[in-house]
């Protein structure tokens, strides 16, 4: 089922002659109405009448999270506060939050976007959506709760947190689509066990995860736990919230990126030239109909590619691979660039481990040392010295072959890892401290 098949199936030729227009129009609004924008582009000796086809969208200048803190909390919206609606923040850990704002219409196009990301993801109007992101300044929560309204579906708001409550609810209410990020819904199907609900007995037919990175290989925990089909959703505050674009449950193939409504780019984070598709580098967003913060190439530090091919679901829009991490979380070992989710690819291969994890960086005579806390499972779990020590070898021998870098695994018991309400905090790095 595809939601808005006119917009969604276009023919490239179509979609990119709406894209054009809609940029263009963007272009001159922010120009003439965010002080910030206009500058940049006196800075660049270029004006929006330069802008004349999608190729030369490339000689705007980007923009970037530290400029939208430098703009705190109201100056980059390109409109006047009688006109905003809704304002979000981003849940920074560093720095000002980054601070968006809604006009009626932005409200309106968010959730008829995120209408169109549910239908992808399996939901339809007899759905019940069990959506446990956060609500509040986060934009997930009120982002799935409006489209799923706008679907005309039914939502459950029951947020983050509370988890003995949530299982009770799940088990009553009979949800059939589950919203919230992966790890949390790990910790669901945890706290469940312990209950002694299996989520085999529940309802639930398809998951839609986001918020943060995850794997193929915590994608296969998610289904053996929660007995359902896991997709993943993709959004970020700055460029609108959840449902700039989506995998579809038919093929879960790439994520279908909203593209009449969004440009996507792939640039080299080093020398910030455009890259072709396929090829994998920092994703650029674009926003091409948002009336009150809208943003010109925005760097969001995403590392994916673009794959143009139509799906088999029908869509036609570019779909990006899963994000693999951040530019500017990576983490570099030794001179080694390591990602989270690649240490996650290698646990995920070990069935007497458990998906839940979190790297720790120290400084130890001038010299980076990297832990790999992981959790055993009840299955792999041994009073055996000799053993433990087996599996810590196993997967320090992985995660160098994989990486290149030699880590410090340190098992620990099961549940020892604090759970998140939210995104899981994968990274401690003492260096910073």
């Amino acid at each position: 089922m595809i939601y808005d098949i006119e917009y969604e199936t276009m023919p490239r030729e179509a979609l990119e002659a709406i894209q054009l227009r809609r940029l263009q129009t963007t272009l001159q609004r922010v120009y003439a109405s965010v002080p910030f924008y206009r500058k940049k582009f006196e800075e660049a000796g270029i004006t929006p009448a330069d802008i004349k086809s999608l190729d030369d969208l490339r000689r705007v200048p980007f923009t970037t999270k530290m400029d939208l803190r430098d703009n705190y909390p109201f100056h980059m919206f390109a409109v006047p506060m009688d006109n905003v609606v809704r304002i979000h923040a981003s849940s920074g850990t560093t720095g000002r939050p980054t601070v968006v704002g809604y006009t009626a219409r932005d409200v309106g196009t968010w959730s008829t976007l995120m209408a169109r990301a549910l239908t992808a993801g399996g939901a339809g109007r007899g759905d019940i959506i069990h959506n446990a992101y956060g609500y509040g300044l986060f934009t997930g929560g009120l982002g799935v709760h409006y489209g799923a309204e706008r679907l005309g579906a039914s939502v459950i708001p029951v947020s983050g947190g509370n988890t003995k409550r949530q299982v009770v609810i799940m088990k009553d209410f009979g949800p059939t689509i589950i919203t919230s990020t992966p790890s949390y819904a790990l910790h669901l199907a945890e706290v469940a066990e312990e209950m002694g609900v299996s989520f085999k007995s529940l309802k639930f037919k398809h998951g839609i995860f986001g918020a943060e990175p995850w794997s193929e290989k915590m994608r296969a925990e998610l289904e053996r736990k929660l007995n359902i089909t896991a997709v993943d959703i993709y959004g970020l505050s700055e460029v609108m919230g959840p449902g700039v674009a989506i995998e579809c449950h038919e093929a879960r193939k790439g994520l279908h990126v909203f593209e009449d409504h969004f440009i996507a780019e792939i640039i080299d984070p080093n020398t910030l030239e455009p890259l072709p598709y396929g090829e994998a580098g920092e994703l650029v967003f674009t926003s091409l109909t948002k009336e009150a913060f809208p943003v010109v190439r925005y760097r969001t530090r995403d590392i994916t590619s673009l794959n143009p091919e139509p799906c088999i679901c029908g869509r036609t829009h570019v779909r990006m691979n899963r994000v693999t991490g951040r530019s500017d979380d990576m983490l570099i070992i030794r001179g080694v660039n390591v990602f989270p989710s690649q240490i996650e690819s290698v646990l995920m291969e070990i069935d007497a481990v458990e998906p839940h994890y979190q790297l720790v960086v120290d400084r130890e005579d001038n010299l980076d040392v990297l832990t790999v806390k992981v959790e055993i499972s009840e299955r792999g779990f041994t009073d055996e010295v000799k053993g433990l020590q087996q599996l810590e070898r196993r997967i320090t021998k992985n995660i160098k072959e994989l990486l290149g870098v030699t880590a410090q695994v340190k098992l620990v018991e099961p549940k020892a890892i604090e759970r998140s309400q939210g995104k899981a905090i994968r990274v401690v790095d003492n260096r910073q401290i």
